[in-house]
């Protein structure tokens, strides 16, 4: 058998309709968890995306909710219940991040941005901890953060604020449901290459930049979906109150020895 055996388990992925929410849907699902899939609503990648964890033999249930707002995640925890059933697991990854000088920085799009990655992880994470708690057979959280949390980079405030509070958070709520032993983790990814990062940068910038990482590749959401399968499997049960940099060495990457003059 497997170390990373999720069969028998539903798990639950939010803005899941592509790039590391997909990624991490999907490789649970090879794992052998069934998928409720979340997105926006009117998302015009659910549907394919449902389908492609279909076809590796899963069950996949898609559902539209906003999960920026307290309402909207109430909503779907409750829908994904009665129709999966049950929940084991819960991925929380609301994505939203615009790029802004300080200066400048829209106040209402700052708010968003708290609003989805640290209020909608939030509520999403209370209600299903809630079910996690009324069925009295544990369960896993795992939030999206990000190494952005870690090292300060310019036009990023509201998401690395943002990604900061998440990470204290994560610590917290393990702590508040050790007794229903409920693991709480997250991952702090580092540069990946996602569909909305192709969106902000050009493919001869994202091979420069990539080659001065230290694995000279962006990470790709399959390392990210391979990092949440195992914390949500029984192999990560001692396993609470982390944030686990998945990052190829990004926060590392000015730590090398300084090279000794030679002359």
């Amino acid at each position: 058998m497997s170390l990373i055996d999720l069969t028998g388990k539903t798990a639950l992925v939010t803005g899941a309709a592509r790039g590391i929410g997909f990624g991490c849907a999907k490789q649970m699902a090879v794992a052998g968890a069934d998928i409720v899939l979340n997105d926006r609503p009117g998302s015009e990648f659910l549907t394919e995306a449902a389908e492609e964890i279909r076809a590796l033999g899963r069950k996949c249930t898609p559902i539209e909710a906003n999960v920026f707002d307290r309402d909207g995640c109430e909503g779907l925890v409750a829908e994904a219940v009665s129709q999966a059933g049950k929940l084991d697991i819960l991925l929380s990854n609301p994505a939203f991040n615009r790029r802004q000088n300080f200066l400048e920085h829209d106040p209402e799009e700052f708010k968003t941005t708290l609003d989805a990655a640290l209020l909608g992880g939030f509520h999403m994470a209370q209600f299903t901890a809630r079910h996690f708690a009324e069925r009295g057979e544990g369960g896993k959280i795992v939030f999206i953060s990000s190494v952005l949390a870690q090292v300060p980079v310019a036009r990023s405030l509201a998401y690395s604020a943002a990604k900061s509070a998440l990470n204290s958070m994560t610590r917290s709520m393990a702590v508040e449901l050790f007794d229903q032993k409920i693991n709480v983790n997250a991952i702090a990814p580092g540069w990946i290459d996602t569909p909305g990062e192709r969106d902000s940068f050009a493919e001869e910038t994202i091979e420069e930049e990539a080659q001065k990482l230290p694995w000279k590749r962006l990470g790709t959401i399959e390392d990210i979906g391979n990092a949440a399968a195992f914390l949500v499997s029984d192999a990560a049960d001692y396993i609470t109150g982390v944030v686990l940099n998945v990052d190829g060495g990004y926060v590392l990457k000015h730590c090398r020895e300084i090279p000794k003059d030679t002359k």
